[in-house]
Order: structure tokens, then sequence, then C-alpha cells
């Protein structure tokens, strides 16, 4: 899985790459197909938005479905955590749609007696 991330009219801490790096690697244990996940990251510039002053959008392209999370925070690194708890969510649906629920078990099974 390729991990883009942008930044616009924002700057980024040291240590953020690798902890979306390995946030976004974590997702990978699911059976769904994605191929490249595109991480945007924005600042919002005016002071009366202090709550909501960042947002980070996680895009995800390929030949899976496509997964697409917008979230605001106060920091770069909550709004990730939000974006990235809502991508897992739409990505554990989909895997469970694709489950089969209709196995088989022992104990419903017919078995033939021949004496």
């Amino acid at each position: 899985m390729e991990i883009i991330i942008h930044t616009r009219h924002a700057e980024l801490a040291s240590d953020f790459r690798e902890i979306a790096q390995e946030k976004l690697r974590s997702m990978e244990r699911f059976s769904v197909v994605i191929e490249r996940i595109e991480v945007e990251i924005t600042h919002e510039a005016n002071p009366r938005q202090g709550k909501n002053s960042h947002k980070v959008v996680i895009t995800s392209h390929g030949s899976g479905p496509l997964l697409r999370s917008e979230e605001v925070g106060f920091n770069d690194l909550a709004a990730f955590d939000s974006a990235v708890a809502a991508i897992e969510l739409q990505i554990r649906r989909i895997h469970e749609k694709q489950k089969q629920h209709d196995r088989h078990t022992l104990r419903h099974m017919k078995v033939d007696i021949e004496d």
C-alpha cells in the first residue's frame, strides 16, 4: 500500500509521518484491497476556528472500493485519529458484507448412518 501525505498551509510534526504510516498500514489486516491512500492536511489560519483549525481528508484509490473520510480537530493528530476511525468503520462494513455467513456447522449437518 502506497501512502501519500499532502499538506496545505500546514507544517507537520516530525513524527506525524511515522504515526500516520503505522496506523494506515494496520488496516491491511482486513481483506479489502487498497492500493493507494492519500492524506490531505489543511490548516485554517482564521483564529476563530481554534477547535476546528486542522482538517484531514483521507481518500483511498485502487481496484478496491472508494473510501473517503473528512474530519476536523484542534491539531493534526486528533483530526487524523478520527478520520482513521471513520475509514476503519467503512472497511469493517465492507469486510462484513464480503463474509460468507452461510457456513454449515457440525451441529446442523446431515449424517448418513448405515447399519
